[in-house]
């Protein structure tokens, strides 16, 4: 009876073809064609042109070009004249060996991870907190917000001059501030224990709002159903935030961390005007070498210093990618 069945089933799927039924749905391990997206017509093909057009042109204006010359300007021995009239000789990879076997290399690589990895964590960790501070939507937490923006608001170069005066260590508000607890003076700017860490305060001072800012938005964006429920199921307030609001605001955290990364991979401005990378190499960076290279002499080596720019880049684009991977990982989980 098992074996009529079968073969009547599949008579009666055949008859059903015959008749234009539609087909039985192919087996699950069969890959199914993909459908051709329909052509555009030529006009709307020459419309779309048209408006990616001004885009392309920029970034290769903008963005391919300049890359393009400070390879170039890396791959060969630049003087002042040559650098004006043109012929400089290759050099292939002998301007990085050179900048990899400087005395300089080290204590500027070092540096700059010091630099970056510090002001990202407390950048992140006091942003986060004032963020779910104000996310309770208190009396005049609107004014305090605006207050808190200040700092991201003046020029770098108001800001940076603002700490130098407080750090100064003759005339300084924050020695004066020691003394008064009986703490001796401290040489923020001009000691080589404490120059990388007068400029991280004042980097760190100046990134807080920008973390604040997309951290509260990112809080504004989750329902607040979601908290009322696991109040209403006992869940105390670090509960709530470490359950519910700091896995939702993961991909938030995400790009903020890269933005925060590549900002201040390449911070000049603060260390520049507050040290200007000194004394010796206790605050040089890359950025700051690479300054120097081309400028703080009489000789510059635009080579040497374009060299340390890629490397800068080479670096920004490493973790670039590895953030498009682990976003990639997250969303296919």
């Amino acid at each position: 009876m098992k074996a009529m069945t079968a073969e009547q089933s599949r008579v009666r799927s055949a008859a059903r073809h015959r008749d234009g039924a539609a087909p039985a749905a192919p087996s699950r391990g069969r890959r199914q064609p993909r459908a051709r997206r329909p052509r555009l017509p030529r006009g709307a093909q020459w419309a779309a042109w048209g408006f990616i057009a001004p885009v392309v042109g920029y970034l290769g204006l903008f963005y391919a070009y300049p890359l393009y010359r400070n390879i170039d300007l890396s791959v060969r021995s630049y003087t002042v004249t040559s650098f004006v009239s043109g012929n400089a000789p290759f050099a292939g990879f002998g301007n990085y060996a050179g900048i990899f076997e400087s005395p300089t290399f080290a204590p500027a690589l070092l540096n700059t991870a010091a630099f970056v990895f510090v002001s990202i964590a407390l950048q992140f960790a006091i942003g986060l907190a004032l963020a779910v501070f104000f996310h309770r939507n208190f009396r005049l937490s609107g004014l305090l917000r605006a207050l808190f923006l200040v700092p991201w608001l003046l020029p770098l170069l108001v800001s940076a001059s603002t700490w130098s005066w407080m750090l100064n260590s003759d005339s300084g508000i924050v020695n004066a501030f020691l003394q008064a607890f009986g703490i001796g003076q401290v040489d923020w700017l001009t000691s080589p224990t404490w120059s990388l860490v007068a400029v991280l305060i004042a980097n760190i001072w100046i990134g807080i709002p920008f973390n604040l800012v997309i951290m509260y938005s990112g809080l504004q964006s989750i329902p607040v159903d979601i908290f009322e429920a696991a109040s209403i199921d006992g869940a105390g307030g670090w509960q709530r935030f470490w359950r519910i609001a700091f896995p939702l605001l993961r991909p938030v955290s995400a790009i903020t961390l890269l933005l925060g990364f590549v900002y201040t991979l390449k911070v000049f401005d603060i260390i520049w005007i507050m040290t200007k990378g000194g004394p010796a190499t206790s605050s040089t960076t890359l950025a700051i070498w690479s300054y120097q290279l081309s400028f703080g002499s009489l000789l510059p080596d635009f080579s040497s210093a374009a060299a340390v720019g890629n490397v800068l880049i080479v670096i920004a684009v490493i973790f670039a990618f590895i953030y498009v991977r682990a976003r990639h990982r997250l969303e296919s989980t």
